[in-house]
């Protein structure tokens, strides 16, 4: 990840890659039969997979969590060609480089990628590219370098929105598109700093969507983009662009064979709708909020209900309930099944995020269970806020 200009800056690495769930957590009430079951993460409102700090930093074992792509409706791009040339003419002048450097023992640099997303100077990146960092330097195409500064984080989606001083003639916002619009097969540009080659181009499709990831902070992201085009390390930050020059992604991991492997061509990309709402959070309050219920969660079906020996033939099954957390205080315990939040069928954890992510941290929310005895209760939960780790 070194520029052909400097020597090899020392990258921070991050903590190794945990299997999907295989999350640390203080849990009570969680019963026998629950505990044979493999949890899900803990539900904390759209949250993020990956503990690579700097793209290629994955070991083989789990990235992705098992599920399979699914398409979308409404087509982001229908042709199957794209015009590279042009694509890049009009938006390579808006990817930026960015260098940070950590001070301290064991201190070092850190090479990214970010853009451009409006005429104000403000930058989007990956949080891992800039997290610790003392100084942000931002490189752009013209040569000039500039110091920026952090508007704010979001580690949970592995984000950062940076702020730089610098004429608005010099600046080329790119433009964010609707990536619910996606669809597999569409083809994509990816524009970064791979090892330092300043602006770099290649070209895939849409692999796959809705895949998940993890975050720095050991939360899931979900709703995220797999791509074939080539990323490797620098390529953090950068965008994946569609065949009209939008945005629908922040490059943000791949999978590798090994620790510190090159591409495979699995690339994952934080989509832009994400994007947007982490940025206007940031722009109102320089933080993101998100309820948190603190669960770990298993779905269930009509088959898997009756093998199990479980009362609710569907639903979402609570392995285990954390100490101290919403769940907690309001009664909830492993082995209860949630098959309703707000008065609304839940049916899968996706769903169940959905509705949980349709309030506030503080909000108060009825949850629907039924128990291992077959009980069905109403509980209300007041929600709490997603922990910092």
């Amino acid at each position: 990840m070194s520029s052909p200009e400097t020597a090899p800056p020392t990258i921070q690495t991050g903590a190794p890659v945990r299997e999907p769930g295989r999350r640390a957590v203080s849990a009570r009430r969680s019963t026998p039969l629950v505990a044979a079951l493999a949890a899900a993460s803990l539900l904390g409102g759209g949250v993020a997979l990956a503990g690579a700090w700097m793209l290629g930093a994955f070991d083989e074992a789990a990235v992705v969590a098992e599920q399979a792509p699914t398409g979308r409706s409404g087509s982001g791009t229908t042709s199957p060609s794209i015009d590279i040339a042009s694509i890049y003419r009009r938006n390579a002048p808006g990817v930026v480089q960015i260098t940070s450097t950590s001070g301290g023992q064991g201190g070092g640099q850190a090479l990214g990628s970010g853009f451009v997303i409006d005429k104000e100077g403000r930058i989007v990146t990956n949080f891992h590219v800039v997290d610790g960092a003392t100084e942000i330097q931002v490189g752009f195409s013209n040569q000039d370098t500039v110091s920026a500064r952090v508007v704010g984080t979001d580690e949970s989606t592995d984000l950062a929105l940076l702020e730089v001083d610098a004429d608005a003639t010099a600046l080329t916002p790119l433009q964010l598109a609707d990536s619910d619009a996606v669809e597999v097969g569409d083809p994509v540009v990816a524009i970064g700093n791979p090892f330092g080659l300043e602006r770099t181009a290649t070209a895939g499709i849409v692999s796959a969507l809705q895949r998940q990831v993890r975050a720095p902070n050991d939360y899931t992201i979900d709703q995220v983009i797999q791509t074939d085009a080539a990323i490797n390390s620098g390529n953090s930050g950068g965008p994946l662009i569609d065949a009209a020059g939008r945005v629908i992604g922040v490059n943000s991991q791949i999978e590798t064979a090994n620790v510190g492997g090159g591409n495979v061509g699995i690339g994952f990309a934080v989509p832009s709708n994400t994007v947007e709402s982490v940025v206007a959070q940031l722009l109102d309050d320089g933080r993101v909020d998100r309820p948190y219920l603190g669960v770990s969660l298993q779905e269930i079906d009509a088959g898997a209900a009756e093998e199990l020996g479980l009362e609710a033939d569907s639903g979402v099954l609570i392995g285990a309930v954390q100490d101290g957390s919403a769940a907690d205080r309001a009664g909830l315990e492993g082995g209860d099944t949630i098959v309703a939040i707000g008065g609304e069928d839940v049916d899968s954890v996706d769903a169940l995020r959905r509705a949980i992510l349709a309030y506030e941290p503080g909000d108060t929310v009825e949850v629907t269970v039924v128990r291992a005895d077959g009980a069905r209760k109403t509980v209300s939960v007041e929600l709490g806020r997603v922990p910092e780790s």
